[in-house]
């Protein structure tokens, strides 16, 4: 049976409207088109909601459109936030039964006929009024892994090191590396460089001259490693970047500036060597190790006390917790001191929370409650590396965006689009298509607070990537290697293609410290470099600065419609639109529009041509050149796109912006 004799595009509207996700109670008309030549009896949607289980319903045949007849149904959605699944069976006079349901990639959009059950398209249906806080969608993140990033004391020294057989480095330039047992490969000592809190509050005016209003900070409180992902003390800073009142000063003075801390939360697992667990007896708490009259005991999950236990990714220096213990909840959430509190009391905004998948649905909910109600505004971000709509774990559908958990979550999946396409792994309409589903299942609140990454502490450094280092060095050659100067020269290239991208996009940008000053590395720990103060790469940090500032500049880059305009090879091109004096969201902003074309060919110049009917404007600025042009011919948009090149168009300036 052909693709081309039936046809259900749940991108346009004509096939589901409403365009993507929807809140509950609502109402949703779903439209299927079948060539007028086949011998239909009847045709069902099949509806599978979570928690209501399977439904067909018999769709009406409506009029012909040339050679093809309508079949339309509507639908309600559910009264409580989920899933709802549909596909389409078609069954025909002959006695034969066709599904028409996703394609094979479940990417949304146009769908395939199969001759056995279709994977089913998606449709997220979240809380009535469900929104995230505006400032956020104006935001830019600035990732920092303290230790690494700028040591405060103006003599270098590394303040409070740690006993035993630690790793400590007077060289910034240094390589980072971890000391390995030998059979087992599990790290044994950390390295340590000597970055500070007073290094972050030194450098404040840096960030701010960045544009950035917003530090995230990899975890801070006091553990063993220079990770920090083993907690020791959740209500103590760790004395080598500080102590509590130098982070409560660098809120404040940071806050002055206009910019807000994020923490970095660990709450599925601690350090063994804690308060808490206390395996390594350096604290004078009865850990949970030590004894089962432990108040931590609870917390753990022992199979044989105390030597066997569940720990994160089999890592015995990780011990899991019971995260709906009672104690434990009011420890990290509930209390009158507790972890969630006493943070949010000291001046911050909120909290990025590590392998958010391993909490579960109600430890999410009882933290956003009570971060709410301390701040409304505060921000609730969440480590997720998929499509955080119907992420599972755990055999779960998780319901990080229904409107109850999370504001935001990590953009994994954008950072993999434009890695993709750059280096040419798909092509435009597939990148157009990826994009798209995401657009399709997010809330649209949550697609515009969606935190758009490029460099994270967990990925090798993207211009290493970029580059297209080799993958078949030993770990020696990865510490040492360099790219040649060709490509490097690539990966500068498509970097400030991909930085031009991240500050025109739906959602709130996130620079990992040393991205924007040239930083290479393969992954952990040569990720981790030092940021490398006074021998930045100016040409690359001045393409940061001046991306930024556009974005902070034109507000139709942060909260204007979206629509993607042009795929067709190695161009892509999206649009970005306020009209009526009111952005997406119903506040009150400057009409514009912009367009944002990419050529990624790297010695060919491509020109397109694109009819905009009432869209364009005879005359555009080219914020790249600071020059106004009218690129209409003949009604239509016409442009050339010089090899890896990139172009931002605007209606007007918004210096003046509402």
């Amino acid at each position: 049976m052909s693709n081309q004799w039936f046809l259900h595009n749940s991108h346009e509207t004509f096939f589901r409207c409403p365009f993507g996700a929807v809140a509950c109670g609502e109402k949703i008309t779903l439209r299927l088109l079948i060539h007028s030549f086949l011998e239909v009896n009847t045709v069902y949607l099949r509806l599978w909601r979570n928690n209501y289980g399977e439904e067909k319903v018999r769709m009406v045949g409506g009029e012909n459109q040339q050679d093809e007849k309508i079949y339309l149904t509507e639908i309600d959605t559910p009264n409580q936030p989920g899933l709802v699944w549909y596909y389409f069976i078609i069954e025909t006079q002959d006695g034969k039964t066709y599904y028409y349901g996703n394609n094979s990639a479940q990417l949304g959009g146009i769908g395939e006929v199969y001759q056995w059950e279709p994977p089913s398209y998606q449709i997220t249906v979240h809380k009535e009024n469900n929104s995230t806080p505006s400032w956020f969608k104006d935001a830019i993140m600035y990732q920092i892994f303290v230790d690494r990033f700028y040591n405060g004391y103006e003599d270098g020294k590394i303040v409070n090191p740690k006993e035993n057989s630690f790793i400590y480095t007077d060289w910034w330039e240094d390589i980072p590396v971890y000391r390995r047992h030998p059979e087992t490969g599990a790290v044994v000592s950390y390295d340590f460089f000597g970055g500070n809190l007073l290094g972050v509050l030194k450098k404040l005016p840096y960030l701010k001259e960045l544009g950035v209003n917003v530090l995230y900070l990899n975890p801070i409180f006091e553990a063993p490693s220079n990770h920090k992902y083993d907690t020791a003390d959740y209500h103590k800073i760790d004395s080598m970047f500080g102590d509590n009142e130098l982070f409560q000063k660098l809120c404040q003075e940071a806050k002055e500036m206009g910019i807000y801390l994020l923490l970095d939360g660990v709450f599925s697992h601690t350090g063994s060597d804690s308060i808490y667990f206390n395996k390594d007896n350096n604290y004078s708490s009865l850990g949970a190790y030590q004894s089962k009259d432990s108040p931590y005991y609870s917390w753990y999950r022992f199979e044989e006390f105390p030597d066997k236990y569940q720990c994160w990714w089999g890592i015995d220096t990780l011990p899991n917790v019971e995260e709906l213990e009672p104690s434990y909840l009011d420890f990290v959430i509930k209390g009158e001191n507790s972890v969630v509190r006493h943070w949010l009391r000291t001046g911050i905004k909120g909290w990025r929370l590590d392998v958010v998948d391993e909490l579960p649905d109600e430890f999410l909910k009882d933290f956003r409650t009570v971060m709410k109600k301390m701040d409304s505004e505060s921000i609730l971000l969440g480590e997720v590396w998929e499509d955080a709509s119907h992420k599972i774990s755990y055999s779960k559908i998780r319901e990080y965006l229904l409107g109850e958990e999370l504001d935001s979550t990590m953009n994994y999946p954008f950072r993999k689009i434009l890695l993709d396409f750059f280096l040419e792994r798909v092509d435009a309409l597939s990148t157009h298509l990826n994009l798209m589903s995401l657009y399709e299942n997010y809330p649209r609140h949550h697609f515009y607070s969606a935190m758009n990454l490029i460099g994270s502490h967990d990925v090798p450094r993207i211009l290493t990537l970029l580059g297209e280092a080799p993958e078949d060095l030993s770990k020696e050659e990865q510490a040492h290697f360099k790219l040649p100067p060709r490509q490097r020269e690539l990966a500068l290239a498509r970097l400030k293609l991909m930085v031009l991208w991240q500050m025109t996009f739906p959602g709130v940008p996130c620079i990992y410290y040393g991205d924007e000053a040239g930083l290479e590395g393969y992954t952990d720990p040569l990720n981790r470099r030092t940021y490398p103060w006074g021998r930045e790469n100016q040409e690359l940090l001045s393409w940061h600065k001046g991306m930024v500032k556009i974005r902070n500049d034109y507000a139709v880059l942060r909260t204007g419609e979206w629509f993607s305009l042009y795929a067709e090879r190695d161009v892509y091109g999206y649009a970005r639109r306020i009209t009526g004096g009111r952005d997406i969201f119903g506040e009150k902003r400057n009409d514009n529009l912009a367009l944002i074309f990419f050529n990624r060919h790297q010695e060919a110049a491509r020109e397109i041509e694109l009819d905009l009917g009432q869209w364009c404007p005879n005359s555009l600025i080219d914020l790249l050149n600071n020059k106004e042009k009218n690129y209409l011919e003949d009604g239509k948009l016409k442009l050339c796109l010089e090899p890896l090149g990139g172009k931002i168009l605007v209606q007007k300036d918004e210096d003046n912006e509402t």
